[in-house]
């Protein structure tokens, strides 16, 4: 196979896993890489490298050059304001879509969001990702397209997630939100998966779609607890962080990101996503237009994350 699939954020952790899931499916895969990025999330995979950034338009003209398809996972997560989300992932998409549809002929757009963007008031975060899809539905003309808001996705590699699971599996189990929320999950490799249904499908389709896990109705805390507790075979006690306590650190550590320099990601947005009490989406849509199916359950994803596949 010669196609070639663009690929943004192919040294994060998504856009990583899924670089290694397009090589064993034979496309040829080109990445826009930032001359300090790390490429470590790239070994073993012969991708072709285009020096560059969302920021200059030149070096996406030569990214999208020819491309079959275009997925686009960089993007923004943490930040202290939202120029800053803004300039990321809402002006960085209208420049790689305004190079996509100037290409002849243009390729497919896929375009890796969050569920977080279908509530863009909560969070700068939320609304920024929102904005994107938004510019991508407008920009796009008649380009072939289509958005994925995924829920929280983990697996080897996060950073956001993992250090959570890390303290459950030691006997510790931080609740951040409601007792009452209800959130889906979903295991990268099955994301990287969706992505590569979708790719052969050769669907047209303009349309957003939700991704989950499988699991009707989501997960409360206690959920991940009880399966953390079955992994472990020990006694997980939760520790229910209050609001107050977040909201707090949340404001010092923004306050403190804005006088050093750098990029937070526990904010008062991000408290208000984690307050938010429904986090759950459905599949249903997107199996059927790709019968695509999720394969990895929680209790399997956390062995794989936290044991290295191992059985405890």
């Amino acid at each position: 196979m010669s196609r070639v699939v663009a690929v943004t954020g192919a040294t994060g952790f998504i856009g990583g896993a899924l670089t290694q899931r397009l090589a064993t499916a034979g496309w040829r895969i080109r990445v826009l890489v930032r001359l300090s990025s790390s490429r470590g999330r790239l070994a073993g995979v012969a991708a072709d490298l285009v020096v560059g950034d969302l920021g200059d338009l030149d070096s996406l003209r030569r990214f999208v050059y020819q491309a079959e398809a275009v997925v686009h996972c960089a993007g923004a997560v943490r930040g202290a304001s939202k120029a800053y989300f803004d300039r990321v992932n809402v002006e960085g998409v209208a420049r790689l879509v305004h190079a996509a549809v100037g290409e002849h002929p243009v390729p497919r757009f896929l375009l890796i969001s969050s569920l977080a963007a279908r509530e863009p008031t909560l969070s700068a975060y939320a609304a920024s990702k929102r904005r994107g899809e938004e510019v991508l539905a407008v920009g796009g003309g008649t380009m072939p397209w289509a958005v994925l808001r995924p829920p929280a996705v983990y697996g080897p590699g996060d950073r956001e997630l993992l250090p959570l699971f890390r303290w459950m599996a030691r006997g510790i189990a931080p609740v951040l939100g409601s007792g009452n929320a209800r959130f889906s999950l979903l295991y990268v490799e099955d994301l990287a998966e969706a992505v590569v249904r979708w790719l052969s499908g050769g669907t047209a389709v303009q349309r957003t779609f939700e991704l989950d896990d499988g699991r009707p109705g989501g997960y409360t805390w206690s959920d991940v607890v009880d399966i953390v507790t079955s992994l472990r075979s020990r006694r997980v006690i939760p520790v229910r962080v209050p609001a107050f306590f977040l909201e707090v650190l949340a404001a010092l550590n923004l306050a403190a990101a804005r006088m050093i320099g750098y990029k937070p990601m526990l904010t008062p947005g991000k408290v208000r996503e984690l307050r938010h009490l429904n986090w759950v989406c459905d599949s249903a849509a997107f199996m059927e237009a790709t019968g695509w199916s999720p394969e990895v359950s929680l209790e399997d994803g956390l062995r794989r994350t936290l044991l290295g596949g191992r059985r405890s």
